[in-house]
C-alpha cells in the first residue's frame, strides 16, 4: 500500500509499505480522509519534537520512522480476534489518544495527563496511508446522518469540546473565542451548544465572516485598537465570563487574561511557539482562573459525533480542500503555510 512515512526533519516520503494486519482486539481501516494539522507541518519543518524519536514510546514500543496523521475517519475492512463492537463496512472515527489506564491520572479520570500516552501519527502509524490498524475499543461508529467528510475533523472538534469542558461553561454565560481558525470556530460552536452567548475575535475577515455564519453573536477584529473596548461594550461593561485563546500568538494569552471579567476564566488551548508574558497580579487581584487544555478524552470524541449529528456543530465550512497522498507537501503544506492564511482544514483522501 502507499503511505507517507516520516523519517526526520523535512524527510517525509511517499513509500510502498506492507499493509498492516489487525491483531487481537484491533481493527483494520481503509482510510477515507485524514486531515492535515498544523502540528504535522511543524513536525515536518522543525521536528522531530512530539513524534517518538529518541526512545521508543513506553506503550507502543514504536519510534521513527512512522506514518503521521491523527485526524482520521475510515471504514472497517478487517478485524482481529475478539472484536465485537464494530464490523466490516462500519464507518468509524477514532479516539487517537491511547493511555496506560493504570497511572494516578488515568485512575482519576484525567487521561490527558497520562505520562505514557500514545497518539496516532506520533507514537503509532497514523492515517496518511491507505490503511491503518487501531484498537477496536477506541473505534466509534458513525451514524448514517454523518458523512465521512463531516466526520473528518472529529479530532479538532474533540479538542475544542475538551477546551469548552475545561472552561466549565454554563448556559447564559458570555464566552469570547480569541483566534477563529479551525479549533477556535469549533470551540465557538461547542460553547454555543452549551447555551453560552458567543463572541468571535480574529484579525482575519475570512474567519470573522465564517464565525458569523456559524452563529457567533458578535464578531470583533482583534487587531483593532478598540477591540478591548468593543468587547466590554458587547458584554455590558463586564467583560466575558470566559475567554478561550485558540490563537497561540505571542500576545494572545495576555490579551485573554486582560479581557476576561473579574472572577472570569481563561482557557489556553493553543500551542505556543513564542514566549509570552502575563500580568499575574491581575490574575491574583481579580481572582481570574487560568486553565490549560490539551488533547481530549473518549467522551469528547463521542460528544463530537453527537453534536455533528444533531447539527449543533457544522464542520463542512471548515474543509478548504481535498487532496491525494502525493500532494500533501506540494499542495497541502504549502497552502497552509501561505501568508494569506485562507485555509482551515485540508483533507487527504488516500
Amino acid at each position: 500500500m502507499k503511505a507517507l512515512v516520516y523519517h526526520g526533519n523535512k524527510d517525509l516520503r511517499l513509500q510502498d509499505v506492507p499493509e498492516p494486519e489487525p491483531g487481537p482486539g484491533e481493527v483494520k481501516l481503509r482510510i477515507d480522509y485524514c486531515g492535515i494539522c498544523a502540528t504535522d507541518i511543524e513536525e515536518y519543518l522543525y521536528g522531530p519534537k512530539f513524534i517518538a524519536h529518541d526512545t521508543p514510546n513506553p506503550i507502543t514500543g514504536r519510534m521513527l520512522p512512522l506514518t503521521p496523521g491523527h485526524e482520521i475517519t475510515g471504514a472497517v475492512v478487517d478485524m482481529g480476534q475478539g472484536v465485537s463492537n464494530v464490523g466490516p463496512g462500519d464507518r468509524v472515527v477514532l479516539n487517537t489518544v491511547l493511555t496506560c489506564g493504570r497511572c494516578r491520572h488515568c485512575a482519576s479520570g484525567g487521561e490527558t495527563m497520562c505520562a505514557h500516552m500514545a497518539v496516532a501519527g506520533f507514537d503509532l502509524d497514523g492515517g496518511l496511508a491507505e490503511y491503518m490498524v487501531w484498537r477496536a475499543d477506541e473505534a466509534i461508529k458513525l451514524p448514517d446522518e454523518v458523512s465521512s467528510e463531516q466526520a473528518a475533523p472529529i479530532e479538532p472538534t474533540s479538542v475544542a469540546i475538551h477546551a469548552a469542558r475545561r472552561a466549565g461553561v454554563k448556559p447564559g454565560e458570555r464566552v469570547a473565542v480569541l483566534g477563529c481558525g479551525t479549533v477556535g470556530l469549533l470551540a465557538m460552536q461547542a460553547v454555543k451548544a452549551m447555551g453560552a452567548e458567543t463572541i468571535a475575535l480574529d484579525r482575519r475577515e475570512l474567519s470573522l465572516d465564517l464565525a458569523r455564519k456559524l452563529g457567533a453573536g458578535e464578531a470583533i477584529d482583534s487587531s483593532a485598537p478598540d477591540a478591548g473596548d468593543r468587547l466590554l461594550e458587547v458584554t455590558g461593561g463586564d467583560g466575558p465570563d470566559v475567554v478561550i485563546d485558540a490563537a497561540g500568538g505571542p500576545q494572545t494569552p495576555a490579551l485573554a487574561v486582560d479581557w476576561a471579567r473579574r472572577g472570569g476564566r481563561v482557557v489556553l488551548v493553543a500551542i505556543y511557539t513564542d514566549e509570552t508574558t502575563i500580568d499575574f497580579n491581575s490574575v491574583v487581584s481579580d481572582e481570574k482562573r487560568l486553565v490549560g487544555s490539551i488533547a481530549y478524552e473518549r467522551r469528547d470524541v463521542e460528544d463530537a459525533v453527537r453534536l455533528i449529528a444533531s447539527g449543533d456543530i457544522d464542520t463542512t465550512p471548515l474543509i478548504s480542500d481535498k487532496i491525494h497522498l502525493d500532494e500533501v507537501i506540494v499542495r497541502g503544506f504549502e497552502r497552509m503555510l501561505e501568508p494569506s492564511k485562507n485555509v482551515f482544514r485540508i483533507l487527504v483522501s488516500p
